[in-house]
């Protein structure tokens, strides 16, 4: 009775153990099979020697099955933290792409800001050709001068001119009406010669 008690102890526990073996082909089932078949052996035994035989070998089988469930249990841990590494990437990736769209929005803006700086510089140097084809302001300054200098000595002339002008057209007319009184004087001469004349003549004819 004891000893039926106690097979039914180990059974369960390989069963526990094989239920927590996830068996991947690695002969995790045939180590089962093996200690199950080595109890059954053990609780028939015969002998103490027979009895003493399978006690260890089934103590062997149940070493190996510990030992493959431990390296289980360290293949799980491993994939737990695994996947803990993997997540930690994933949100690292995350980040990263993220910030990589941030950065490529800003390099957009940023050659956007380049576009306009060089059709800005392009249009400076256009504009300084077209200065440079024209003369500088102290150039211009200088040539303004001398006209404004050249437009002082013709308007000066001008009232030289426009005062001789008047001065002529004045002795002009003195000598128009100084001509007017002689061609007078000259015809009041006539007039009075032809009287002279004609005078003795009419003392004569009485």
């Amino acid at each position: 009775m004891k000893c039926s008690h106690l097979c039914l102890e180990i059974v369960d526990d390989v069963i526990r153990k094989r239920l927590l073996i996830d068996g991947d082909g690695a002969g995790d089932d045939r180590r089962i099979n093996l200690l199950v078949k080595s109890f059954l052996k053990w609780c028939s035994s015969g002998s103490q020697e027979e009895g003493y035989s399978q006690y260890q070998r089934m103590l062997s089988s149940l070493s190996q099955c510990e030992f493959s469930m431990g390296k289980t249990l360290l293949v799980h841990d491993m994939n737990l933290r695994e996947m803990e590494n993997y997540e930690k990437i994933y949100v690292d990736i995350e980040s990263g792409i993220a910030a990589a769209h941030e950065k490529i929005t800003e390099c957009k803006k940023q050659i956007l800001q380049a576009k306009r700086i060089r059709k800005n510089r392009q249009e400076y140097d256009a504009l300084a050709k077209v200065i440079q084809q024209h003369p500088d302001r102290h150039e211009t300054l200088k040539q303004l001068e001398a006209l404004d200098k050249e437009l002082k000595q013709l308007s000066h002339t001008k009232e030289n001119v426009e005062d001789k002008l008047e001065l002529r057209r004045k002795q002009f007319y003195v000598l128009l009406s100084t001509i007017h009184e002689l061609q007078q004087t000259l015809e009041n001469d006539d007039k009075l010669a032809e009287e002279s004349q004609e005078s003795p003549m009419e003392t004569q004819n009485p």
